[in-house]
């Protein structure tokens, strides 16, 4: 596992895509991965990119990626992909739109399955990010799955989260109604040049203005900069990077890169106890028992709380 760390390390990206396979298979290898893995960890910088289906995200990505590749730094993208119903796997459509990069040994890019994990993130996305940090990337940018209102998760694994709206798929009020004013970092009004773009730019201005202050604790005295992009043409990147660099030093100075990377921590504890412990419970009931369980609170001759408790005690018998 050492020497697979050691070519990630040295650039090789099939062994930075054998370790991430380990995480996304849930491999038997991974805790021996995680335990050679984290004395390497905590030298990269997360970003992530969130917004509904059609905002550009995916080629806002490619331009972004570009200025950090010509700024020297090495760079990771997670293109966490819709699933399949039927087979798990992903779409893979990040991957392809981004093919001007396929050749860049500075530049590894992968996609996950968000394998019907409501919010856009794989469960495995916070334990891939640590395969990237740990394999010498500086920049890992994390894209998630364009699913509208639901897709704030990505906030809790970002060091900068990224909002990017669009004119004419709703306006900036928006922004509001699916809660994303209180994570997001930077905001980006993408094909600005579209009719109804000052009108996104400026709701969301105003809101902004009547709000100086994002409510979540760990951002309270940062001012989210709106900043206008035309991905296609390369237009606003600069700016985009520039405002990303402000919201780094400011978690720097202001010691609340510590506070958000602590609780990206423990919720990464708190996910891997859940899995280990349905695993635990289902291994102990098996999956028959659990679906009886399943059946019995539909049927209603059962409270779920009771099913829950009868869980638990499969669980911890184990």
């Amino acid at each position: 596992m050492s020497h697979l760390l050691e070519q990630a390390q040295a650039g090789d990206p099939r062994a930075t895509a054998r370790l991430v396979s380990l995480v996304e298979n849930r491999s038997p290898r991974l805790r021996e991965a995680m335990a050679v893995l984290v004395e390497h960890v905590g030298t990269s910088r997360t970003i992530g990119v969130t917004g509904s289906p059609g905002v550009g995200k995916s080629t806002l990505v490619t331009r972004l990626v570009g200025a950090y590749r010509d700024a020297g730094a090495r760079v990771a993208v997670l293109a966490v992909d819709p699933s399949s119903p039927y087979t798990g796997g992903a779409v893979l459509g990040d991957r392809v739109r981004m093919q001007e990069h396929a050749t860049d040994p500075g530049v590894f890019i992968r996609s996950m399955a968000s394998r019907g994990h409501l919010g856009g993130l794989s469960w495995a996305t916070p334990q891939a990010l640590r395969v990237m940090d740990a394999a010498g990337f500086d920049v890992v940018v994390v894209e998630t799955v364009g699913v509208g209102q639901s897709e704030v998760e990505v906030a809790g694994l970002a060091d900068s989260t990224i909002v990017v709206l669009a004119p004419g798929l709703g306006d900036g009020i928006q922004a509001a109604k699916a809660g994303i004013l209180e994570v997001s970092d930077v905001f980006v009004v993408n094909k600005a040049d579209r009719a109804g773009a000052n009108e996104v730019v400026r709701d969301l201005t105003a809101m902004l203005r009547a709000a100086p202050t994002v409510p979540a604790a760990e951002s309270a005295g940062w001012t989210p900069p709106v900043v206008r992009t035309e991905a296609h043409q390369g237009k606003g990147i600069d700016e985009l990077v520039a405002g990303l660099d402000d919201h780094a030093d400011w978690l720097a100075t202001s010691g609340r890169l510590l506070e958000r990377r602590r609780r990206q921590a423990r919720e990464e504890v708190v996910a891997l106890a859940q899995t280990a412990f349905v695993d635990a419970a289902q291994q102990a009931m098996g999956t028959r028992a659990l679906d009886s369980l399943a059946d019995e609170v539909v049927a209603g001759r059962l409270d779920p709380y009771t099913a829950a408790d009868l869980l638990i005690e499969a669980a911890a018998a184990s």
